[in-house]
């Protein structure tokens, strides 16, 4: 049956069950169409059975549809359409033997049919059947028969490491192809994978001198340079763009985006302005900028984003929360807790935002609503951390008998477990039992030598007493290595080096003293800042600023750590200092 035939049959027979349909509604109507075996309808014609198999492809009934195609080959053995659509299904089915010899049947009834030859080139492909690629893609002269055939054998070529051959490829879809751009993405591909990165540029230079301000092949350029790691090259590709499309907000957030890598932090974030700027509502651009001054530590500036891009989607419950992050370091603990409160149960942020809450009353003192809030986030949340919160928050509490058995009895049940060792320690020093503690910590360092928490554990504990300072510090800055960012950590360091002034200064060494003070203050502002405030923290700059006779520093550092609601075990002698330091100054 010839196409034209069959294309009239089709539209006949879509008539003809469009009135069946009709009629099937009429009163008097006795029944629906007949069904077969597999409960499918039954067709009297190829053409009907077509149809009823494209209805079920439609509808995602793909098993279906392949039987119904099936059928209508069955009757119809020598229709190219039938048989490339049952190859088509057998392929999406994983049956790659089937959708071959179906496809190779079609082929060889039509071999003008360009879309059954791309269909058979792609399987022949997969197969990595490279010489089957080739005869069913080109003309007898060697030639592609059109650009997607010419685009579909590159890609065999460049599979095979048949390079050259992709090049002269490349060129001949520079030439032929009507979109023009294919070609040199696939010329600077090849050269890219030869190994020739300056061939790929100067391809896609090529194309934008035949195609100028094309964003296709500067974006290309771009990712090329950003894949090999060439930050500052990319981002000339995106000043190169701006230059004639300097409010292109795409090739703007992409610049933003490789500043921030270079840690330019700055330049993104006037950049990120600029996109707000061109669009006030753009909250992508809300919420990145949010998150940089977030990175930054710059927490006013986050709260102030985060802020404005919940005005205007307050459903946002990821940025919710990290607004009660920001709020919390910020010191505004009432307005933290309404942010945190607003994160519904259910979301992955939810159990974090419980425990957030934990702490501000942690903080507050009020430890049965914090144990009531880490119960909450207990039902959702990762089960290990939240059990041993529970544990120090009965510890603070002051049930320390409580906190050691809860704990004790996680570690019969995982006796190499470092981290219940560690907290276990923790507990015995909150109990005042210092040696004890530390045994503990050995014991923690025995299952894990690298546990940051044991070896600053230790470390402060001894720069606490005076005892041991080398061992000290060298434990410290080995917890460093595993955690560099974990302001309590560089807090300790700190420490050590205004403990090792100390005895420096008592023996009139006073140079050497101010040496270390320096390193002490340099280590303990980083502390105050990774960790947005924290009064024996502030504490500690009191000090060594009392040490370096800078009076009036101390006593506002003093004044810091109080208003940041001290920890009276940690800090007993806070106010004492501060009084002092006040009759000192002749201060009310």
């Amino acid at each position: 049956m010839g196409a034209g035939r069959k294309a009239r049959a089709a539209l006949a027979a879509a008539a003809a069950l469009a009135l069946a349909g009709c009629a099937s509604f009429l009163p008097g109507a006795r029944s629906g169409p007949a069904l077969d075996s597999d409960g499918l309808p039954v067709a009297s014609t190829p053409e009907l059975d077509f149809l009823v198999a494209r209805d079920l492809e439609l509808s995602g009934e793909l098993d279906e549809a392949l039987r119904v195609y099936e059928r209508a080959v069955a009757k119809d053995p020598d229709a190219p359409e039938l048989l490339r659509k049952v190859a088509e299904l057998s392929a999406r089915a994983g049956q790659l033997d089937a959708a071959v010899a179906h496809a190779e049947r079609a082929y060889a009834l039509d071999r003008s049919d360009r879309s059954t030859r791309l269909f058979l080139g792609t399987l022949y492909r997969f197969l990595h059947q490279e010489a089957k690629v080739e005869e069913v893609l080109r003309e007898p002269d060697g030639q592609p028969f059109d650009p997607d055939a010419a685009l579909l054998l590159y890609g065999t070529l460049v599979e095979a490491k048949r390079y050259p051959e992709a090049v002269t490829l490349a060129r001949w879809l520079i030439d032929h192809d009507d979109d023009g751009l294919r070609g040199w993405f696939a010329l600077a591909d090849v050269r890219e994978k030869m190994g020739d990165v300056a061939g790929a540029e100067a391809a896609l230079r090529e194309g934008l001198a035949a195609h100028p301000g094309e964003l296709a092949l500067y974006g290309a350029l771009a990712r090329g340079r950003r894949d090999r790691d060439d930050r500052a090259g990319e981002i000339e590709v995106y000043r190169e763009i701006l230059r004639f499309e300097p409010r292109n907000t795409v090739t703007l957030l992409a610049l933003a985006e490789a500043l921030i890598q270079l840690d330019r932090f700055d330049e993104a974030a006037g950049v990120l302005e600029q996109v707000l700027r061109e669009d006030p509502d753009d909250a992508r651009t809300l919420l990145r900028l949010g998150f940089l001054e977030f990175e930054r530590l710059r927490y006013e500036r986050a709260r102030d984003h985060f802020e404005r891009a919940l005005a205007k989607n307050p459903e946002q419950h990821e940025v919710t929360y990290f607004l009660g992050v920001v709020l919390r370091r910020l010191n505004e603990l009432d307005r933290a807790l309404a942010a945190f409160e607003r994160v519904p149960p259910g979301h992955e942020r939810y159990p974090e935002a419980r425990t957030q809450i934990a702490g501000i009353y942690e903080r507050r003192g009020d430890f049965e609503r914090a144990m009531a809030e880490v119960e909450r986030a207990r039902g959702q949340g990762e089960a290990r951390p939240l059990d041993l919160y529970a544990a120090s928050l009965r510890s603070r509490a002051g049930d320390f008998d409580g906190a050691l058995a809860f704990l004790q009895e996680l570690l019969e049940q995982a006796p190499d477990d470092a981290e219940l060792l560690y907290n276990i320690g923790v507990i015995h020093g909150e109990a005042q039992r210092s040696d004890e503690a530390l045994r503990w910590m050995e014991k923690a360092l025995e299952k894990q030598p690298d546990h940051a928490g044991a070896l600053n554990y230790i470390g402060y504990s001894l720069a606490e007493r005076g005892e041991d300072l080398d061992r000290a510090e060298d434990y410290v800055t080995k917890a460093l290595e595993t955690k560099p960012e974990d302001g309590y950590i560089v807090d300790s360091l700190g420490w050590v080096f205004y403990m090792r002034a100390q005895p420096l200064l008592r023996a009139g060494r006073v140079g050497e003293a101010r040496a270390l003070l320096e390193r002490s203050l340099r280590e303990l502002e980083r502390a105050r800042s990774l960790t947005g405030g924290d009064p024996v923290i502030s504490e500690h700059l009191g000090d060594v600023y009392r040490s370096l006779e800078q009076k009036q520093r101390a006593l506002e550092h003093y004044e810091e750590a109080l208003a940041l609601e001290p920890r009276e075990q940690e800090q007993p002698e806070l106010q004492r200092k501060l009084e002092a330091l006040k009759r000192e100054l002749g201060r009310p």
